[in-house]
């Protein structure tokens, strides 16, 4: 692919034969990076470190003893955050560069040791009764605390979805969660509520500085949550006439947002749950339709789609002034 864009600019007389030469011979021997790979890697196994210990837990339970495994636990836990808070940067309201290249992955070995434990306690002892919602409080206040003080976003990432649990637990009857009925008026507007604090907080610390660089987490689950309570809306509770403009308004917004930030990961997300919400209408109110009318509405309709992803960056391009 460079040699042929080389070659072009060589015969266009843009650049010379020698400095395409060398430009060449750079892009030949220069390294190739293996950041996000190693990344992925070592997320993978935080992951499995932890899935592993519930296996060993679960297998080895009547020969290890209760109280061993919790101290287990403990100590881990204990121990990553030790290291965290000992090699710790400086606050600052910015983006701070982590100490060491595995502290990240510490940190959030810590934080899940730590939920296992509880867990495991709520589990055995009952220390929470059934009071769930403080099961959940508890590691989101710590989860929040931790992010910004060490600035983590995977951390700020657990502590969002304690968030959602808790409020989810705080405003569901019991019986919904026991008998697995999410079907509840209550949980899907906490679910929307939700998505807007999150836009909210989003807009917030951009315009405030303060950790701006945290933004898109908060911006990337307030888009699922909200607009996926939306679509909860119209199909579960059957209130299309209210859910469905709140699914355009969402969707309209991330559309917007994904222009202003040429951001094609935000477009997908409202060109998804946008189609989801419109497609659901026409098919709840069509009648007299057969299968070949559904089937040519569904070929016209993704070929649209993929029409307008092919080209999305005429989507953004931004109008002369």
């Amino acid at each position: 692919m460079h040699e042929n864009i080389l070659r072009r600019l060589v015969q266009q007389e843009l650049i010379a034969p020698e400095d395409a030469d060398k430009i060449a011979l750079f892009e030949s021997e220069k390294p190739f990076s293996l950041h996000w790979e190693l990344k992925t890697l070592l997320y993978l196994g935080v992951l499995l470190l932890n899935i592993g210990l519930g296996y060993i837990i679960y297998e080895n339970i009547d020969s290890i003893g209760h109280t061993a495994i919790i101290l287990l636990i403990g100590v881990l836990s204990a121990a990553c955050f030790g290291y965290a808070v000992r090699y710790r940067q400086p606050f600052s309201r910015g983006e701070v560069e982590s100490p060491t290249p595995y502290y990240d992955y510490i940190l959030l070995l810590g934080c899940l040791a730590f939920l296992v434990m509880e867990g495991y306690w709520q589990y055995q002892y009952q220390i929470f009764g059934t009071r769930y919602g403080l099961a959940t409080f508890i590691p989101m206040v710590l989860f929040f605390g931790l992010a910004y003080w060490l600035d983590n976003q995977g951390v700020l990432a657990l502590g969002i979805t304690a968030l959602a649990s808790w409020l989810g637990l705080t405003v569901a009857p019991q019986h919904i969660l026991t008998e697995n009925d999410f079907s509840s008026a209550a949980l899907v507007n906490t679910g929307v509520f939700l998505g807007l604090l999150l836009i909210a907080i989003t807009f917030a610390s951009e315009r405030l500085d303060f950790k701006k660089h945290f933004s898109l987490t908060y911006l990337n689950f307030g888009a699922h949550i909200g607009m996926i309570s939306c679509l909860a809306g119209m199909i579960s509770l059957d209130l299309p006439a209210i859910y469905f403009p709140l699914l355009c308004l969402a969707a309209v917004f991330f559309l917007w947002y994904a222009r202003a930030r040429e951001s094609f990961y935000f477009l997908l997300c409202a060109v998804i749950y946008g189609y989801i919400g419109i497609t659901y209408l026409l098919l709840d109110n069509a009648s007299g339709l057969d299968f070949m009318d559904y089937m040519l509405y569904f070929i016209l309709s993704c070929g649209g789609i993929i029409f307008l992803l092919i080209n999305y960056k005429r989507f953004f391009k931004k109008t002369s002034a």
